[in-house]
């Protein structure tokens, strides 16, 4: 079942989903990857987690778009009706939707579920580590934000503006994901893509003092 569930979703992903450059189809597959990883660790249900990962971004509103918040319920719903039309089992549905709503950050929803936490570990791992950086850079350049603030660029004396300043979307979210990982087998690897975000910083901050002389 789960095998030709992959192909039609792979197909359907590829055709209708609509994204920046930081939710392309490799974003799709590296989530896919880890949810099925974390869903193994975790000896949770592949028939909720497995579809939920592949659909979570079939529909995705850009990150400055006003709408956004509600971007991962229409993601939702447009999953589901796809399941349905492909008859798949309706007594998985409503988990697999759930699990699609809460894994935005946006949303704001509290997964209430084994699965649904998972892909949302899976999600948020995928903005971690030199991934997460590379997607950072992506989104940060589409919406022509600076790199770093000349006076403070490590929010040393203020409040970070990710708005503003890319290097700024780190102490702002990045950071702060591993404190936000469900599952113990998130955390493990939530902490290692952080310390080395955290070296990057590093290397950054002497770059930038060596270039200021």
């Amino acid at each position: 079942m789960l095998n030709q569930l992959e192909e039609l979703a792979s197909a359907f992903v590829i055709a209708e989903m609509k994204t920046d450059l930081a939710h392309d189809f490799n974003h799709i597959l590296r989530v896919v990857k880890t949810a099925k990883e974390l869903c193994e660790q975790e000896r949770a249900a592949s028939e909720i987690v497995t579809p939920a990962a592949w659909l979570h971004d079939c529909f995705s509103l850009p990150k400055n778009h006003p709408d956004r918040t509600n971007s991962s319920k229409y993601a939702a719903d447009k999953a589901v009706q796809f399941l349905s039309e492909i008859n798949y089992p309706e007594k998985y549905l409503e988990p697999i939707h759930h699990a699609i709503v809460a894994h935005s950050f946006s949303a704001n929803i509290t997964p209430r579920t084994l699965e649904a936490k998972i892909v949302q570990d899976a999600d948020r791992l995928d903005a971690l580590g030199a991934i997460g950086i590379a997607r950072c850079m992506q989104v940060s350049a589409k919406l022509e934000r600076e790199l770093y603030s000349t006076d403070d660029p490590f929010c040393q004396l203020r409040l970070p503006d990710d708005e503003k300043y890319t290097v700024d979307h780190f102490y702002k979210k990045l950071l702060l994901i591993a404190d936000s990982v469900n599952t113990e087998s998130a955390k493990l690897e939530a902490k290692k893509r952080t310390q080395f975000m955290l070296n990057f910083l590093k290397q950054l901050n002497l770059e930038i003092m060596s270039n200021n002389g």
